[in-house]
């Protein structure tokens, strides 16, 4: 059993998601840190591939202790075929505040060689904070032609985020 100093402690977590661009033949638009990037092709996914959106989500379930984004919004949910990464970030984020956490930050870091990122840095910043209703940065980086990344195949993200168990919640033995 944890001591109960523990339980006001912040919680960590961690996430990843990789994403393969969508075959030429079968094109779809590409949504990355919760926005649209007209010209740029698409990833492919069961939602729309936001791989910043989705790590971020992973990230938030995991400081929580509570799955993973297969298990809340997997490819057996079919109301989530196709959702945008904003509305599982926003819903992601819910499911963790009805679980008993105040969300502190999440930080993202994209991997990929394509699209240029860095221009449209706080305009995806803000989007994705919205639909967190709490801070998210997001920062991006390449792999100097290494890997899927490298090669053009897709783009990965991973993510931090920190959760602190709220007030209000219920004291349960996991924290």
């Amino acid at each position: 059993m944890y001591a109960s100093e523990h339980l006001r402690l912040p919680r960590t977590g961690i996430g990843t998601d990789v994403h393969a661009y969508a075959a030429p033949d079968d094109p779809a638009p590409l949504w990355l840190a919760g926005l649209f990037w007209g010209g740029e092709r698409g990833l492919s996914g069961h939602s729309d591939g936001d791989v910043v959106a989705h790590a971020a989500c992973d990230a938030l379930f995991s400081a929580a202790g509570i799955g993973d984004l297969g298990v809340h919004f997997g490819t057996d949910r079919p109301e989530y075929a196709g959702a945008s990464g904003r509305r599982l970030l926003a819903a992601a984020a819910g499911i963790v505040r009805g679980a008993g956490f105040e969300i502190g930050s999440v930080a993202v870091q994209l991997i990929g060689n394509r699209p240029v990122f860095g221009p449209r840095r706080r305009e995806a910043e803000d989007a994705l904070s919205d639909a967190a209703q709490a801070p998210v940065s997001v920062s991006a980086t390449t792999t100097d032609g290494l890997g899927l990344t490298g090669r053009g195949e897709g783009v990965a993200a991973i993510a931090t985020a920190v959760v602190v168990r709220s007030d209000r919640a219920g004291r349960g033995p996991h924290g």
